[in-house]
């Protein structure tokens, strides 16, 4: 059975659609506006949603384009109309829009794009949103703004943001289903793939993640492979979580290479930039994590989302995530109040044991050891944003090895809205 949402402002068609599709096997949920739209959305993913482009909050392009700027478009997704026109239809299909309807709509064309949209969407990969472009803050919609120009771009372009604070989530957003996507995601990494990178000679997107991380000869390659990159049609993009420029002072990173790279920068701001988002973030977070059953039903008190909303939030996204499942699964009641939250958010801010401090020498040589693999590990997870793949790349271990080792040490995984 697959879960259609109708987006109608209009109550005959809401009602006349729902019965057809009822009919068919299907379960459908009703909305009248956007933002009744967007709560459905939220708290369950539909297979597909119908959606009117008339509608008194928001029009219906300006909601799919929301969708698509925070990578929520992982669902088909048919237009519908009583007075389309081809500028629009194409601006919609262009946007990501499966198909578009013209009102009325006869009863044979419906459920042929209904049965073929829900055939092309179930071999779609759903993709968690992205937590750095949802919100109606300022910082937020002017990042979905950049995002959407760049992405009609060839040109490369830099993502610069804090640690946790949602650059691969952004970078990601410019995957085009029709052309490859190449991931590297260490510095270890890059050299496995040079090769294939210095080979491409047709249309690929390859995205670098913490480019500050190469070495000067890693550095050299790239750009050396750049100008096949314009040749071939490859746009590069990266991300870094320092200051390139202040690199090139140090002389530790290559200005020819920065200039390359910096195409477009887009700055993703930090969470505390956005303090204003926090309370919708950690709602649709706990949405997520109950549906997929890794906490059990909860709400949050307004004085508990009030207390995440003043936090400073120094680990960002990643950190919000943690600190939302902890509470769910700590909490004593159904409703997670402040001291809930106050709990969680000392867990993160206590100090590390006296035992963890590696200049501690007077102990045996096992318990040293193991106390500097703790903190070694931590670290490295800390860093990779709990990204497995990229964390065994920058230790040098197998996947299989590191997971054996972390579980030897007691280190314990939160698991990621996205990889």
């Amino acid at each position: 059975m697959s879960q259609i949402l109708v987006v109608d402002d209009e109550v005959g068609i809401r009602e006349l659609l729902s019965e057809i599709l009822g009919d068919e096997g299907h379960q459908v949920r009703l909305a009248e506006s956007a933002s009744h739209a967007r709560q459905l959305k939220s708290n369950s993913d539909p297979d597909l949603v119908l959606l009117d482009i008339w509608m008194p909050d928001t029009d219906g392009v300006t909601l799919l384009k929301e969708w698509a700027s925070t990578g929520q478009l992982s669902m088909p997704v048919v237009m519908m109309s009583g007075h389309g026109t081809i500028d629009t239809a194409v601006e919609a299909t262009r946007i990501g829009a499966y198909a578009f309807l013209e009102k009325p709509i006869a009863l044979q064309k419906l459920l042929s794009t209904v049965g073929s949209a829900l055939a092309q969407g179930h071999g779609r990969p759903h993709r968690a949103p992205t937590f750095a472009t949802i919100g109606k803050s300022a910082a937020a919609e002017q990042l979905r703004r950049q995002i959407e120009n760049v992405r009609q771009l060839r040109s490369s372009v830099l993502f610069v943001a804090e640690p946790g604070a949602g650059a691969d989530q952004c970078a990601q957003l410019l995957q085009q289903s029709e052309v490859p996507w190449i991931e590297i995601g260490s510095a270890a990494q890059f050299d496995k793939y040079r090769r294939e990178l210095s080979s491409l000679n047709e249309r690929r997107i390859v995205y670098v993640h913490d480019v500050h991380e190469l070495n000067r000869e890693q550095q050299r390659a790239l750009l050396a492979m750049f100008e096949n990159f314009e040749r071939s049609g490859v746009r590069l993009l990266s991300s870094t979580t320092t200051s390139l420029p202040e690199r090139i002072a140090e002389n530790t990173f290559d200005p020819r290479l920065y200039a390359v790279l910096a195409g477009t920068i887009v700055r993703i701001p930090s969470l505390r930039e956005r303090s204003e988002d926090v309370p919708e973030l950690v709602e649709l977070l706990l949405a997520r994590s109950i549906e997929s059953r890794e906490t059990p039903p909860h709400t949050f008190s307004m004085a508990a989302l009030n207390m995440l909303r003043n936090y400073h939030w120094p680990g960002n996204l990643v950190q919000l995530q943690s600190v939302v499942q902890t509470c769910a699964q700590l909490a004593s009641g159904t409703e997670i109040d402040a001291p809930d939250v106050g709990n969680a958010l000392a867990l993160l801010d206590a100090p590390l044991p006296a035992t963890h401090d590696p200049l501690v020498l007077d102990r045996d040589l096992r318990t040293a050891r193991d106390d500097f693999e703790r903190i070694y590990f931590e670290f490295h997870l800390s860093r990779g944003d709990g990204n497995m793949s990229r964390v065994a790349d920058r230790v040098g271990l197998e996947r299989t090895h590191l997971y054996r080792k972390l579980k030897q040490l007691g280190i314990k995984l939160q698991r990621r809205s996205e990889e």
